[in-house]
């Protein structure tokens, strides 16, 4: 390695830094450093594992020094898909949104019960609870009566509900397309790059693609997202990911899949809106909460769908000043 050229690579919201550094042979590496005292790097080899025996394109882990919290991995290269996308060429972005489907089949595919932590109701709930207690709390500095506290309540019961019905599977749980890596021209590497997953879970099949198309940092028209998320859904039936005839229905109707992606999408644009609030008042990391805006307006609309969340819309509204949502398509059920 040579010292000298030692470099960022990334920022994260954790307290792991990436940084690149060059080789004598000419190629770069990424050093990872993650205080052993903040971050545990166990999780990451294991899910690096899995992913590796999954046939996903993951870093190599060249070197570990475990006491001290710093790891040489391969770099997958300097740009993320983000970086490739625009939301106005939804055709230009097409092919790359199938190849990270058929990426997260595969990962999805080599599932095994009793390896990852499980996705359960307690972690659902305690994720949930990052709005109230960041997003609503401390940021938009509201103190909830009784009847909106029920009002959250009631929601999040319903959220988790339906999460949990879900088929179980490995969740990246951050499947987006700043963690998907292009292939870097002159490696021969032809598959996407995954980044990011060492937080890796086993739990609901909704929850990534929900995480990939309702993505924290771009966004698309429902149209593209409806188009991507039935190409996936077709072939996760064809795979038996969903069950022939499972008791959701799911291998049979894409409307119920779609609805339970949208609710899973709720459960995690309810938690990222309280994490990029904590990451500012917290952590001193403001940047993130630019995107607020961008969950809120994931929430608003798939409550605006269904009947038994109206009145989480309507609490939103009041609270953010906003005006109802009209003019959806499907209208509400």
């Amino acid at each position: 390695m040579l010292p000298a050229t030692l470099r960022p690579a990334s920022v994260d919201a954790s307290f792991r830094r990436y940084l690149r550094i060059d080789s004598a042979t000419g190629a770069s590496r990424i050093v990872m450093d993650a205080p052993p005292d903040k971050e545990n790097c166990q999780p990451f080899v294991q899910v690096q594992g899995l992913m590796a025996a999954a046939g996903l394109n993951v870093p190599q882990i060249l070197d570990w020094d475990a006491p001290g919290g710093f790891m040489l991995l391969s770099d997958l290269g300097p740009q993320t898909l983000i970086e490739r996308l625009h939301p106005d060429h939804p055709q230009a972005a097409c092919d790359w949104y199938r190849q990270a489907s058929d990426v997260l089949l595969a990962w999805q595919q080599s599932s095994r019960p009793d390896v990852l932590p499980a996705y359960d109701h307690t972690l659902l709930r305690r994720e949930l609870a990052l709005f109230p207690d960041w997003y609503l709390a401390r940021h938009r500095a509201v103190t909830l009566d009784a009847q909106q506290r029920q009002t959250l309540a009631s929601a999040f019961d319903a959220i988790v509900a339906d999460n949990l019905a879900a088929p179980r599977v490995y969740v990246h749980r951050d499947f987006m397309t700043r963690n998907l890596m292009p292939p870097t021209a002159g490696t021969g590497e032809q598959r996407l790059g995954v980044l990011d997953f060492q937080d890796a879970v086993y739990g609901p099949i909704t929850y990534d693609i929900a995480s990939l198309l309702r993505d924290a940092f771009i966004s698309w028209e429902e149209e593209f997202v409806i188009d991507i998320t039935v190409r996936y859904w077709e072939k996760a039936r064809k795979a038996g990911l969903l069950g022939a005839r499972s008791a959701s229905g799911w291998g049979e109707d894409f409307g119920a899949f779609y609805r339970s992606v949208e609710w899973m999408g709720l459960q995690r644009h309810l938690k990222i809106a309280g994490i990029f609030a904590r990451l500012t008042l917290r952590d001193g990391k403001p940047r993130y909460l630019a995107d607020t805006p961008r969950f809120i307006g994931y929430i608003r609309a798939s409550a605006h769908r269904y009947r038994q969340l109206g009145p989480l819309l309507k609490m939103l509204d009041q609270i953010e000043g906003t005006e109802p949502v009209t003019g959806l398509a499907y209208g509400r059920v």
